[in-house]
């Protein structure tokens, strides 16, 4: 799964990552962000006009567009398994996929030491700059954008800490994937072209275990820069 994620990606880091048109004024003051949870308005991209990448922002928690009132479920992340023929996902399967700009997620292990919950922060080597694979929505009944971020089974190192990992796509694939005219039946190949296998982790002060501390995560000092920690 992936229920936080940081993304203090700068204006200019975001203009590298994509081929954005829209006005330069956009997005150049948004602040850093290290904490972003389920339900917060964020950024993501999708197919823009004459092949090139347009950024919108919307709710981080899908409302599909034939929704009527705002969904009860967990609609922050979409499991890769079911999102051709669920029917909250399947149709912006179809035509309506995205990526979501970010830097890091945390994931969550019990202490042995007192069973409380501590925080890892999972990022790529120098902190580099990714995506993740999403799907979007506007739902006119109830004026809203939305966007979820799919998920996948955790492989090396993410098993380490969970059964589950968010999709972290190639950027070689990132047109493939936004076009809304890629023929269905070759989107999950696309989406088997991951980079979760580069994935670093940190254990964090448990600060972050709090949805309302945006500060930037303070790296545990016994395990600064361990991969595989456990």
């Amino acid at each position: 799964m992936c229920g936080r994620y940081t993304r203090y990606l700068t204006w200019s880091e975001i203009h590298r990552l994509y081929r954005l048109t829209g006005p330069a004024e956009i997005g150049r003051n948004d602040e850093p962000r290290y904490n972003i949870a389920p339900t917060q308005d964020v950024p993501f991209v999708t197919a823009g006009e004459n092949g090139n990448h347009r950024l919108r922002e919307g709710r981080w928690w899908l409302v599909p567009f034939w929704a009527k009132e705002m969904p009860k479920a967990a609609m922050f992340n979409a499991r890769i398994e079911g999102i051709d023929a669920a029917p909250a996902f399947r149709d912006a399967f179809k035509s309506k996929r995205c990526l979501i700009p970010a830097d890091g997620f945390f994931e969550w292990t019990i202490s042995p030491a007192d069973g409380k919950k501590d925080p890892w922060h999972i990022y790529l080597p120098g902190h580099a700059p990714f995506s993740f694979a999403g799907l979007w929505a506007h739902n006119s009944n109830l004026d809203i954008t939305s966007c979820t971020i799919i998920t996948e089974p955790a492989g090396e190192p993410m098993r380490n800490l969970h059964d589950r990992q968010p999709l972290i796509l190639d950027q070689a694939y990132y047109d493939a994937w936004l076009y809304p005219a890629t023929p269905k039946e070759y989107l999950k190949d696309i989406l088997s072209h991951d980079i979760d296998g580069q994935l670093q982790f940190n254990r964090v002060g448990r600060d972050v275990n709090s949805t309302v501390i945006n500060k930037q995560p303070n790296d545990h000092p016994a395990l600064v820069g361990a991969i595989n920690p456990l």
